[in-house]
């Protein structure tokens, strides 16, 4: 299943970039997305490549019902954002995210572009992957609709985020 999620972001691409590689705004994003428990690591930092890596245990219950009896109440869900240098339009990532004891998976490309001098949109394009055989593609759907929806509430704790820590943001 293809995912395709924009999310807008009131600052400008470097100060969005800042954001992402602070390990502090790690730890809100992924309790944003309704994590249980989780841990964050950022390599690098917003003035060159950096990669973070988030692993989060999630409540399963975006996951169908029938789905359910084969994850339990919880997933372990791992996901690595590697950042490449800064371009004068803008940076671009790649994205892996694996959910732990099931073969799921979502890879694709992410970037961060200019919407205007002071907003940034941040693109995830990838695929979602399910490698069970007869209910592949009902678990890439659920899969994709649960990615989907975490990144949604990370855009709104970016937003907050940008607004509290007053890193050059819009009205």
């Amino acid at each position: 299943m293809h995912v395709h999620v924009e999310l807008r972001y009131n600052a400008a691409v470097p100060v969005v970039a800042a954001m992402l590689a602070d390990p502090e705004y790690g730890r809100a994003r992924v309790e944003a997305s309704g994590a249980i428990a989780h841990h964050v690591e950022v390599a690098g930092g917003p003035e060159g490549p950096f990669t973070v890596t988030t692993r989060r245990s999630m409540p399963t219950d975006q996951i169908p019902a029938n789905f359910r009896a084969f994850v339990g109440t919880s997933v372990e869900v791992r996901q690595v954002e590697a950042w490449e240098e800064p371009q004068p339009d803008g940076r671009r990532g790649t994205v892996v995210v694996e959910i732990a004891g099931a073969p799921v998976r979502l890879t694709g490309i992410t970037t961060l572009e200019p919407d205007d001098d002071d907003h940034t949109v941040l693109t995830y394009d990838g695929d979602v992957k399910a490698g069970i055989p007869l209910f592949g593609a009902a678990i890439e759907e659920a899969a994709g609709r649960a990615v989907g929806a975490a990144l949604e509430a990370e855009q709104q704790a970016g937003n907050r985020w940008l607004t509290e820590h007053h890193h050059g943001t819009a009205a």
